[in-house]
């Protein structure tokens, strides 16, 4: 399902910006976690093609990924490893973080973790908790944003009474888009989260601040960042 046509209008992921890494080491093995915002199973995999040039010389390079608003891409990869002791656990680690009080909505994210085997084997049970804990250790201090899908709606009003509208709806709190002139109106946009209560609410307010003179009329959405409260 696309980004726009999904059920789900909000959800969190890892901020814009460089790969994070993170390492531990356990019982001499090193497990080095790289946490990339991805949008696609091509980005994703190109971040573990990457990692395995950068990193050539390790045993494994294994790694889960899930992408979408409404978390329905999650891939994982034991390279390697015993079955089900990496890849799944790292999966896991991404599905079950919770961003929010009771929210677990983590999307738009792969993790590559890299192992140099110390010498010491773990076992099928402590490999799961290696590479569990290197991809929950890294989330606990990577940066986090959340996600909204936004409803770019628009008002039509004369020119002179657009400036005090638009200061008006963002004294309110609404975000405003681009604006545009035409001859004789200004055409205000609005950005509001698609909701049906957010919509109705912000239809309400356009026209209670313009005595019933302009409507709000719904058109296309985007989505954007906006940081964690």
């Amino acid at each position: 399902m696309t980004e726009q046509g999904s059920r789900a209008t909000l959800y969190t992921t890892l901020a814009s910006g460089p790969d994070f890494r993170h390492e531990i080491e356990i019982k001499r093995s090193r497990f080095i976690t790289v946490l990339r915002r991805t949008d696609s199973e091509e980005a994703a995999r190109d971040l573990v093609a990457g990692l395995r040039r950068e990193f050539h010389d390790a045993r494994h390079h294994c790694s889960a990924f899930v992408l979408g608003p409404d978390r329905d891409i999650q891939r994982s990869n034991d390279d390697g490893e015993p079955s089900g002791t990496a890849g799944i656990p790292m999966l896991e680690a991404l599905l079950k973080r919770e961003t929010a009080p009771g929210a677990t909505d983590l999307s738009d994210v792969t993790a590559v973790v890299v192992r140099y085997f110390g010498g010491i084997l773990l076992g099928a049970g402590g490999l799961v908790r290696a590479y569990s804990e290197s991809v929950s250790a890294a989330l606990e201090t990577a940066p986090l944003v959340r996600r909204r899908r936004l409803r770019i709606c628009a008002a039509s009003v004369p020119h002179a009474a657009a400036g005090r509208l638009e200061n008006d709806l963002r004294a309110a709190g609404l975000v405003m888009a681009e604006t545009s002139y035409g001859a004789h109106e200004t055409v205000l946009r609005v950005a509001v989260p698609d909701q049906p209560a957010e919509m109705t609410a912000a239809a309400e307010r356009v026209l209670a601040l313009t005595a019933g003179q302009a409507t709000l009329i719904p058109g296309g959405t985007e989505w954007t960042d906006v940081p964690l409260p």
